[in-house]
């Protein structure tokens, strides 16, 4: 993966109903430690453990998680992340009350089976920037696929961490998934949203690292509006 300086690629995989998928959290150095951008499924903190080593990092140099969303293939290994490190959460208000169990994961009921809650440090309700040796990390609320989704953007890098606002597959980067979207409408809102900000590669979590941005984000949205 062609990532910016600064940025590290961690892609975990994990089964799921039968299948072998492919997830891409991923971090961003800071003067403090490593920025974790979602954590994977419950279970995956060795491998994540692993990919970092590889990178030239321990799981103890994580300082800081933040959450797009609340989904347990982002947030499910946030309490066996936070067992090994002294990490901070940041999640966006809706999403932190399902992850720190307030609330169920969308599909469940109270009381059914669900990842560990885990404790959420700060939580946004809006935007916000975090200092990182990548250059300023722009959290940008993206709702759609859930309520509080967010993505974040590295404007010195012309780099898009899209998490499930956008998808890619073979034949490259694509709009935001219709079948996994609470709202597709505001779903689309939001990736043009994200057309306007000057992105020239991007990180899906669902299909990884693609050479697209704003013209390519701009063109899947016409598409898929009536």
């Amino acid at each position: 993966m062609e990532l910016p300086e600064h940025v590290v690629g961690l892609p975990l995989e994990y089964e799921y109903e039968g299948r072998e998928l492919t997830v891409n959290p991923c971090a961003v150095e800071t003067d403090r430690g490593l920025l974790l951008l979602d954590v994977g499924p419950p279970g995956s903190v060795d491998e994540l453990e692993t990919g970092l080593a590889e990178a030239g990092f321990d799981l103890g140099d994580v300082t800081t998680v933040l959450l797009t969303h609340q989904d347990g293939d982002h947030a499910g290994a946030l309490a066996a992340v936070q067992e090994r490190t002294d990490a901070a959460a940041i999640a966006s208000e809706r999403a932190a009350a399902v992850i720190s169990g307030r609330e169920p994961p969308r599909g469940r009921e109270p009381g059914d089976d669900r990842y560990p809650p885990a404790r959420v440090d700060l939580e946004l309700d809006g935007g916000a920037t975090v200092r990182t040796r990548a250059g300023p990390a722009r959290v940008v609320p993206t709702p759609g696929h859930t309520p509080g989704h967010l993505s974040v953007f590295l404007p010195d890098a012309r780099f898009l961490v899209a998490a499930d606002a956008l998808t890619a597959n073979e034949e490259g980067l694509q709009g935001p998934n219709p079948g996994m979207s609470e709202d597709m409408d505001v779903a689309l809102e939001s990736a043009g949203r994200l057309a306007e900000l000057g992105v020239e590669r991007t990180l899906c979590y669902h299909g990884g690292f693609v050479e697209a941005g704003n013209d390519r984000i701009a063109e899947v949205v016409r598409s898929a509006r009536p």
